[in-house]
């Protein structure tokens, strides 16, 4: 973790992490004699309070995302003003979506973004996808598509590399187990059909769904997407698994093998 030095009139002790670092800097008098950093403290409190007021009083819809974001910072950043960190994390990424997606190392790279914000970050994103998860355990996956897509996005459409992930059924189509089976490079990722039965079989599940990722951001299958996805069909029928679809997860959209009659 990159530690930032005090200047030498400073107390000597280092904080554990970035919000330490925030929450302990000693108050600088101007000329008047009047805390500097007591200003900057009513400011950001006074303007934290109207925020929380209006979050309270009309919900998320009163909220932009940067300010949804701020929000969400003030607890993780206690004595700073966050509004330009959120504000440069949405530059940085785009949207919330990316901002949550973003890995740590990227994250870091955002001015005020240390270790232990990151983390907490990428531990209020594993929240949300465990959440959205929960919503199809046990349900007829067919019937809830739209959640499927929707899962199937938090989870992978920010990933910097390709990740074949399995979505196994049972008699039901009912969700039994979610798995990410490999991990690749940024355009390619080994896929083996035979140890995608053999984990089918494991599990007793008689029916699939494929999903990977595109870290290119562009959902659009290609030869070898194609051509991957019918040997595990082949390889698969025999034994009684069906292959429902082949979902292509992008940044911005998805494409389904079966919905484009690939499949």
């Amino acid at each position: 973790m990159t530690k930032v030095p005090f200047s030498s009139d400073s107390d000597t002790s280092q904080p554990a992490d970035e919000r330490g670092f925030f929450a302990e800097q000693p108050a600088k008098r101007s000329g008047l004699g009047v805390a500097t950093n007591q200003q900057e403290d009513a400011h950001y409190h006074g303007h934290r309070d109207r925020l929380r007021t209006r979050y309270r009083d009309h919900g998320d819809t009163a909220l932009a995302d940067y300010e949804i974001l701020e929000l969400l910072l003030f607890r993780l950043i206690p004595r700073r003003d966050t509004k330009p960190i959120a504000k440069a994390l949405l530059d940085r990424f785009g949207t919330l979506a990316g901002v949550f997606g973003a890995s740590p190392t990227l994250l870091q790279e955002v001015k005020g973004i240390g270790e232990a914000v990151a983390f907490d970050i990428k531990l209020i994103s594993t929240v949300a996808h465990r959440t959205l998860k929960s919503d199809l355990k046990g349900k007829q996956v067919l019937a809830s598509w739209s959640s499927v897509i929707e899962y199937c996005h938090a989870a992978m459409a920010h990933e910097t590399r390709e990740q074949f992930r399995i979505l196994f059924l049972d008699k039901r189509n009912a969700l039994i187990a979610d798995e990410v089976q490999q991990t690749g490079t940024v355009d390619h990722t080994p896929v083996y059909p035979r140890e995608v039965v053999k984990r089918a079989l494991e599990l007793s599940a008689t029916a699939l769904i494929l999903v990977h990722n595109h870290p290119s951001g562009d959902p659009t299958p290609s030869r070898a997407d194609i051509d991957m996805t019918k040997m595990i069909i082949e390889t698969a029928k025999p034994l009684g698994i069906t292959v429902h679809d082949h979902i292509i997860i992008g940044k911005d959209g998805h494409a389904s093998l079966k919905g484009l009659r690939l499949i």
